[in-house]
């Protein structure tokens, strides 16, 4: 179990260290908020589109044994949303916070934990499933988070009710507005691209797939650098019920209702493992230039990736004692 802690702590170490390093360099005077909205602009249109459709591109076929724990994934993912959907308006009133809650607690990092984490909890085994359930994971957590962001940055002559007819085009044209918001987003553009590459089984020339690698590479790194340039401990008194609703929900609540429905359902072995870290996993770096970029609360995003990555170390530790030691993993 040492081992699963040191791993959880080398994961997560170098995440805060980065954002470390973003909050000196801000310290230092060495750029201002322009450079970070300007990065995460970057960010969000360039870097993450890239290596959201690499990642879908490298997941592995999803066969016939692996469809149960795909299909879990997905219903659970959507449940998960929908669920947030209903509940977060009632805790919330601010629509600035709204849609950034919703993907604090429905969105998880597993593309940067998923693949190796599973690997190391089942060494010398099958975890074809960790790889598979990017399918799943990229596509379903840029979508909803898209809509959550989307639905609650209405402008203002779009919120304002009217009367009669008038209300009828004015909901019209509200739902016109998320679709195209969704539709045109730079993250949900490169996951169906993605998808539809891993289907025809397209494969790119050396040269070429060197470059995409490499700006794959940025995104995670400057986005933390970023964060990190724009945290300010400060802040977060203001934050304060928010925060603890978010990382309570993301860490502690999620995967303690679906990986007890997983391992009820006669999940096990890898296939539970991947589940657990779908659902346990921090938040995803890129939560902050999404809700920065889309008119979101980007203070509130910023602190729940640091403070939800900070305390996974412990979280994800725990679950993986506590299924390790009920034999199901």
């Amino acid at each position: 179990m040492l081992d699963n802690l040191i791993f959880s702590m080398n994961t997560v170490l170098p995440l805060l260290l980065l954002m470390a390093v973003g909050m000196l360099c801000r310290k230092l005077n060495m750029f201002d908020s322009k450079f970070v909205s300007k990065g995460n602009n970057l960010v969000f249109r360039v870097f993450l589109p890239v290596m959201i459709c690499k990642n879908v591109m490298g997941a592995s076929a999803v066969d016939a044994s692996a469809m149960k724990v795909f299909l879990f994934v997905v219903i659970s993912v959507s449940s998960l949303f929908l669920i947030l959907f209903v509940i977060i308006p009632f805790i919330e009133k601010d629509d600035r916070k709204r849609g950034v809650m919703i993907q604090a607690i429905g969105r998880s990092n597993y593309a940067l934990f998923g693949i190796p984490l599973v690997s190391l909890l089942f060494p010398g085994q099958d975890v074809s499933i960790a790889s598979i359930l990017v399918l799943a994971t990229v596509p379903l957590f840029n979508v909803y988070s898209t809509i959550a962001l989307e639905v609650y940055n209405l402008p203002d002559h779009l919120r304002e009710k009217q009367n009669g007819e008038a209300e009828k085009q004015r909901r019209k044209a509200a739902a016109l507005h998320i679709l195209k918001g969704i539709l045109l987003n730079p993250l949900i553009i490169a996951s169906v691209l993605g998808f539809i590459l891993f289907r025809l089984h397209v494969t790119f020339p050396s040269p070429v797939q060197k470059t995409i690698d490499n700006l794959s590479g940025v995104a995670t790194p400057l986005a933390l650098f970023l964060l990190g340039g724009s945290f300010e401990f400060s802040k977060i008194h203001g934050n304060l019920k928010q925060l603890i609703i978010c990382v309570t929900g993301k860490l502690i609540l999620s995967p303690l209702v679906f990986v007890t429905l997983a391992a009820v359902l006669g999940f096990k072995g890898p296939a539970l493992g991947a589940i657990l870290i779908t659902f346990a996993s921090p938040a995803a770096a890129s939560s902050f230039p999404m809700a920065q970029q889309m008119g979101g609360d980007a203070e509130l995003a910023a602190e729940h990736i640091v403070f939800s990555s900070a305390f996974s170390v412990l979280t994800v530790f725990l679950a993986i004692f506590i299924l390790k030691t009920l034999g199901l993993i």
